[in-house]
């Protein structure tokens, strides 16, 4: 059984690698004033090619790791862990653990907003494989907007490309420019495109590059953060519960020189990180 203190704390953020480092970012620009706790499992990452089961499992490690460690709310900031994971954490596992505990997903917050932000109402996601698979996106905005049009492409080396910082490589072009193309062939109607893998809006030169005029990119990280806001705006009782002196700590399963040094692609700064194990 788990021991969790009633203290205020951090806001916690979980990621399977450094893309949650964008949705930090995002955070730390619209609400400075809160601490934040960012734990990746750089050790066991990528999570995307990994069955749902697998995904739950060390989803919820991290969940509940950062419970025993303050957070009250815990940010999936990866899209595979919110399309695989998220749910069944908050409906079989908060219950037992602490009901007055919560988690939330990428996901959501992305699918409120697209229906501003597209006027063909033909969207399209370029994500990791099991994000495409689990087809989270196409539900989440359905159930919005069941007069929008959803197509979603994989993209398997994006990511790569961003973690071994190729990201401006003119090898790149290949892959970016093919997913795009890929993806407008599907469907040609497309006006928005949302980056459905945290990751990828440090290829946003590139993708910019490659898609045709008046298409919109929609990045993640601003509007989980205005989401979280809003939702701290509705539930007071979370917000005060989320401690307030602008601190952030990092946390990673793997060798911190090496998150040390990828954080720095993603953040632009020098951070100090703690090795973890999760079990």
């Amino acid at each position: 059984m788990l021991k969790l203190s009633t203290v205020a704390g951090p806001i916690g953020i979980f990621d399977s690698g450094y893309g949650g480092l964008t949705i930090l970012h995002g955070m730390r620009q619209l609400l400075p004033q809160y601490d934040f706790l960012y734990l990746g499992d750089n050790a066991r990452a990528p999570y995307g090619p990994r069955s749902f089961d697998v995904v739950y499992e060390f989803t919820r490690q991290a969940v509940m790791r950062l419970f025993e460690m303050g957070c009250h709310l815990v940010i999936l900031g990866c899209n595979t862990a919110s399309a695989k994971a998220l749910r069944t954490i908050q409906q079989n596992d908060l219950p037992k653990v602490d009901p007055n505990r919560r988690v939330l997903g990428i996901i959501r917050p992305t699918a409120e907003i697209i229906g501003q932000l597209t006027t063909t109402r033909h969207v399209g996601v370029l994500a990791t494989e099991g994000t495409i698979k689990s087809e989270s996106y196409n539900l989440e905005i359905q159930k919005l907007y069941p007069d929008i049009v959803v197509s979603g492409v994989a993209c398997p080396f994006w990511v790569p490309l961003v973690e071994y910082n190729e990201a401006d490589s003119p090898g790149a072009d290949y892959f970016v420019k093919k997913r795009i193309d890929q993806l407008m062939l599907l469907d040609s109607k497309i006006d928005a495109i949302i980056l459905g893998c945290t990751h990828y809006p440090l290829l946003m030169p590139k993708i910019v590059k490659y898609v045709n005029p008046g298409v919109r990119i929609v990045p993640q990280g601003e509007y989980v953060a205005e989401s979280l806001r809003n939702y701290f705006i509705r539930h007071p009782e979370m917000e005060s519960k989320c401690t307030k002196n602008g601190t952030v700590h990092y946390l990673t399963t793997e060798n911190p020189d090496k998150f040390k040094e990828s954080a720095q692609i993603f953040l632009h700064e020098n951070v100090e990180v703690n090795n973890i194990v999760l079990s």
